[in-house]
């Protein structure tokens, strides 16, 4: 007998959650990877910024709010496209639910590969350049690079921006990207890691206030392939639908949402 779960009228979705919309840039790969996957964006917009929290709250947080959208939404598969959330609360979110979870790993093994220089840097939030997960990550793949890490709200705030239609001021990210560059043995590097999936959406900009030739990798690609993976063989339902939802209605989601449609989120849920 067929399961009817695996049907082609599978509703059952990606859910893909962040603390704000920086994890677009990951919808972006998934979408291009699987055109014909569902999805919900999950964004906890309440809560955002989640680099300032400390880890106790992240980690009661994050694994009771995914399991309030998947009673509401029913996914297939999580996605944890924030890279503070999953370096703290992965571990907490797989043991509470019942289903794959794919978090986001800072692409510090492909950085350190590609290095000439052996320098690279670490730019993501302040919670997550400091977790002891980076640190396993330096020790595993890099331990013959210099690393030089900097956290940033600012450049999260600033990608928040954008996306509400407001161009970056490429002098405050010059002045952000400054406190990178310029630690020691900065004028040496080669690769900029991306470990906060907001800096995706400055890619262009960050390299115009950057030395030429800088090289900057995320994760993006990596996480939309091992989504493929893991739902290889799955049937969806046609069309394709698209939902964001976040945990706080506010005025700011107004100018966000040619952008939530951009990425294909057509429909706006408040949990």
């Amino acid at each position: 007998m067929a399961n009817p779960l695996c049907s082609m009228t599978d509703p059952r979705p990606i859910l893909v959650f962040d603390s704000g919309v920086g994890g677009l840039s990951i919808l972006e790969r998934i979408r291009a990877f699987m055109p014909q996957a569902s999805v919900v964006y999950a964004a906890d917009n309440a809560w955002h910024p989640y680099g300032p929290r400390t880890e106790q709250e992240i980690a009661a947080r994050v694994p009771a709010l995914l399991g309030r959208l998947c009673e509401r939404y029913h996914p297939r598969l999580i996605v944890i496209a924030c890279n503070t959330a999953a370096t703290i609360a992965l571990a907490d979110v797989r043991a509470a639910l019942d289903l794959p979870v794919v978090g986001t790993v800072p692409a510090i093994k492909p950085a350190a590969i590609a290095s000439t220089s052996r320098v690279i840097g670490v730019l993501g939030t302040n919670a997550t350049v400091r977790q002891p997960y980076v640190d396993r990550l330096i020790a595993e793949f890099a331990t013959d690079c210099t690393v030089l890490r900097l956290g940033s709200s600012d450049l999260v705030r600033i990608a928040e921006a954008k996306l509400r239609g407001v161009a970056p001021d490429h002098a405050e990210l010059h002045a952000v990207m400054q406190q990178l560059y310029g630690q020691s043995g900065g004028d040496a590097m080669d690769q900029v890691v991306l470990a906060c999936t907001h800096f995706p959406l400055l890619r262009d900009d960050l390299a115009a206030v950057s030395p030429v030739g800088m090289k900057f990798v995320d994760s993006g690609d990596g996480i939309a392939r091992r989504t493929q993976f893991l739902l290889q063989g799955q049937e969806w339902a046609s069309p394709a639908t698209g939902i964001a939802v976040f945990t706080k209605d506010s005025e700011d989601l107004v100018p966000l949402r040619p952008a939530l449609e951009r990425y294909g989120l057509a429909t706006l849920d408040i949990l």
